[in-house]
């Protein structure tokens, strides 16, 4: 729970140390990193942490020069000098802003500074924003004008997994004008953004000219607003829960059962489509793809190849099956810092870090705990080695059965081949232990007495 000074939450380092250890329980023991712009909220941030009296067990910042400002330069060594005097070690990372079509400027330069900031986490570290309070009402209202779902309306979470690490945003509960209360009453200085004040941006409008006569009306929308997006944000993770649950049942290697989505409702069955379509990396597609992924699609004949395309994914049904793969000329869905590392084996220390980005082509590895799952992870060594298909490899998939090779377990799967090239397998040593999310070798596989068991989960693009 937040703590709370009559109806305001109260901002100190004491407060926000005590925040921190809520939210991360290995806290101070871990690595922080604060995104650190120069302005009043993020300076108020890193002060506040650097003044802790349990300091992180390395504390860093860092400053994302998007150089679409005259004085971005002027800005950077501003934000040196703070950190300095704060006793914190600065980096400064620059991006060129590249706009899509269709793309704001303002979307262009979020998604340059969070690929800059998801390049630059270290694995296991906390990446520590300073969106406020104002910060999460103006996002809702973007959203709900935007006519977002469930998942927009609960804007932006406490925590969430980003890159080699995970994003915490410590000050949701905490208005502006506290944090630059405290700031100016510790004699901090900050950059004052003049781009603010250009109303073009659908946020700064919002801030300039919609908020006010709002905040005069109802003065405590903010903290309703987002107590609002934390219920949101509750209903979105039953969701997941019920789509992951229907996804698991459908699930036939990476790809989904048409008949088996074709038994649900079709509530369920959308939310089951858009959970699978999230869980492999990509964007979800519009209500009006859904539906011909949920009518004509499951509905067509089981000799036809239909499929449905968006910008970064394709659905195709082949059979009974359905599977999904990037779209050509729309760019996939990415998780930001993620290198193409295809030529080589790659180090997978799980039990330091369950999530491991394996490459643009190949997507993510996820060990999942399941009281359920086929997985033993007592069995299991604690570090692994990823790496792509070389030929010739074989493993015992049923338990007390016969080796079989990979080649034929393929063939008999009716795996698409633009998908066994990437398919990551996954080595003990000189054993292959797994193959994707799809087969499992006998010795690692969960039997009665196994006690932590798991289920591995494949990504084919990485998300962010």
């Amino acid at each position: 729970m937040v703590e709370r000074a009559g109806s305001a939450t109260k901002f100190s380092p004491g407060w926000l140390g005590r925040r921190l250890t809520q939210l991360l329980p290995d806290f101070p023991r871990l690595a922080v990193c604060v995104a650190f712009s120069g302005g009043a909220d993020s300076t108020a941030l890193l002060a506040a942490v650097a003044a802790l009296r349990m300091r992180p067990a390395r504390l860093r910042a860092i400053y994302v020069d998007h150089q679409l400002q005259p004085d971005s330069a002027l800005w950077g060594r501003h934000c040196r000098k703070v950190a300095a005097a704060l006793g914190v070690p600065l980096q400064v990372r620059r991006v060129r802003v590249a706009r899509g079509r269709g793309q704001s400027l303002e979307a262009a330069a979020r998604a340059a500074r969070y690929g800059a900031l998801g390049a630059a986490v270290q694995t296991g570290e906390a990446l520590l924003t300073a969106h406020h309070q104002d910060d999460q009402l103006e996002t809702v209202l973007l959203q709900l004008l935007r006519g977002a779902g469930v998942a927009g309306l609960a804007a932006m979470p406490l925590c969430a997994p980003f890159a080699r690490g995970v994003l915490v945003r410590p000050l949701i509960d905490v208005p502006r004008a506290q944090l630059r209360a405290w700031a100016h009453a510790r004699g901090l200085q900050w950059i004052e953004d003049t781009s603010n004040a250009d109303e073009r941006p659908d946020r700064n409008y919002l801030r300039a000219r919609v908020l006010p006569p709002i905040l005069r009306r109802w003065p405590a929308a903010a903290a309703t607003v987002v107590r609002g997006a934390r219920h949101a944000a509750e209903a979105q993770r039953i969701l997941d829960a019920v789509g992951a649950a229907d996804g698991a049942r459908a699930r036939h290697g990476a790809m989904l059962s048409a008949a088996v989505l074709r038994s649900l409702c079709p509530e369920r069955r959308r939310n089951a489509l858009r959970s699978w379509i999230t869980r492999s990396g990509h964007l979800v597609p519009s209500a009006r793809r859904l539906l011909e992924i949920t009518g004509p699609l499951l509905g067509a004949r089981a000799d036809a190849h239909p499929q449905v395309a968006w910008p970064g994914a394709i659905v195709q049904r082949q059979g009974d099956l359905i599977s999904i793969r990037a779209n050509p000329g729309a760019p996939a869905r990415r998780a930001p810092g993620a290198q193409t590392r295809a030529k080589r084996a790659l180090q997978w220390r799980w039990r330091l870090q369950r999530r491991r980005v394996l490459g643009t082509d190949s997507g993510t590895l996820s060990l999942e705990e399941d009281a359920r799952g086929p997985l033993d992870l007592d069995a299991l060594a604690a570090t692994l080695a990823v790496r792509a298909r070389r030929g010739g490899e074989r493993l015992r998939p049923v338990r007390g059965g016969a080796h079989r090779a990979l080649k034929s377990l393929l063939q008999e799967a009716r795996v698409p081949l633009a998908e066994r090239a990437r398919l990551p397998l996954v080595y003990a040593g000189s054993r292959l232990v797994a193959v994707a999310d799809r087969w499992l070798d006998e010795s690692v596989q969960a039997g009665p007495a196994s006690a932590h068991r798991a289920r591995l989960v494949w990504s084919p693009h990485t998300a962010t």
